[in-house]
């Protein structure tokens, strides 16, 4: 952009382009005064002001009103083209209407924020947006808040604890964990005691790969005590089917099983400390009507 040109779009005064844009469709100072609730003699000099800055007179005294000058019917267009795309830009947005919807959502979330978070708001989602798509991809805690700034994830799903700074947070429920085994396994008719717990053959889930101990071994490992764990794997998915199938026996988070005919729970002989599951975005996207839904309906559901 040339350079004069820019030095007159840093003076120009919006109200001046609006009062134009008024004058031209009205030919008239004093209609124009009304429609834009000034004074005629404001109009008037706002029209002074338009002059010296087009260099141009740009309406002239006619027998019937003002007359348009070349300069003034080119603007006229352009100018109310303008203003129609700033209004339409610095309007409230509008209501989020799910049935019409067509959005594409992205959410990142591990295998049990599937199970516990978006499954049981898939209906929902489907019912009133059915237009919608929702795709979830696997969560990286240390690469979630750049997504979410770049706009390549709209939530993610993550324990308060650990949850990555400058993002907004919204708490979807508390956790606790219980011991769970194979429907009818016969150590678990009842509530193990500590040491029948310790003998037991248990099975572990490692998000990093590998791993033997977890906060049940931490919580244990201050009263001098350990477990047999002897198996490690890295998603609570294939955990479930191993305890379905097995004798072997975990500690896991108790929205996977309540609702399992494979798999049945007791309450463990150790306290161990449950958590908070959090839904996490970006302030770029706080006030968009659009996410409010999605963060409304999916809290709803779990």
């Amino acid at each position: 952009m040339p350079a004069i040109a820019m030095l007159n779009l840093r003076k120009l005064d919006l109200n001046l382009l609006v009062t134009l844009d008024v004058l031209l469709s009205e030919h008239n100072v004093t209609r124009a005064a009304e429609r834009l609730n000034f004074s005629q003699p404001s109009v008037s000099v706002h029209l002074a002001k338009l002059r010296d800055l087009f260099g141009d007179p740009l309406l002239l005294p006619g027998p019937r009103g003002m007359r348009p000058t070349a300069r003034a019917e080119a603007l006229r267009e352009p100018l109310r083209e303008a203003l129609e795309a700033l209004e339409r830009a610095v309007a409230p947005a509008s209501p989020f209407d799910p049935a019409v919807a067509t959005h594409t959502w992205r959410v990142a979330a591990s295998d049990y924020a599937e199970s516990t978070i978006v499954l049981p708001a898939l209906a929902a989602l489907r019912l009133v947006a059915p237009g919608t798509r929702l795709a979830v991809v696997e969560a990286a805690p240390p690469r979630i808040a750049r997504q979410a700034e770049r706009g390549e994830i709209d939530l993610a799903f993550h324990t308060s604890h650990g949850a990555p700074e400058g993002l907004r947070r919204r708490v979807l429920f508390a956790e606790r964990y219980v011991l769970a085994g194979r429907a009818g396994h016969p150590r678990l008719k009842r509530r193990p005691t500590l040491a029948q717990f310790c003998k037991l053959e248990h099975v572990i889930v490692s998000p990093d790969g590998g791993g033997f101990v977890g906060v049940t071994d931490e919580v244990l490992a201050k009263t001098g005590l350990t477990r047999k764990v002897v198996l490690s794997v890295p998603h609570f998915l294939i955990m479930l089917s191993v305890l379905a199938h097995t004798d072997l026996v975990g500690m896991l988070p108790a929205r996977l099983v309540r609702e399992s005919s494979a798999v049945q729970m007791v309450e463990p002989p150790v306290e161990v400390p449950g958590y908070e599951m959090a839904m996490l975005w970006h302030e770029r996207s706080h006030r968009d009507p659009a996410h409010q839904w999605l963060r409304d309906t999916i809290a709803d559901s779990v």
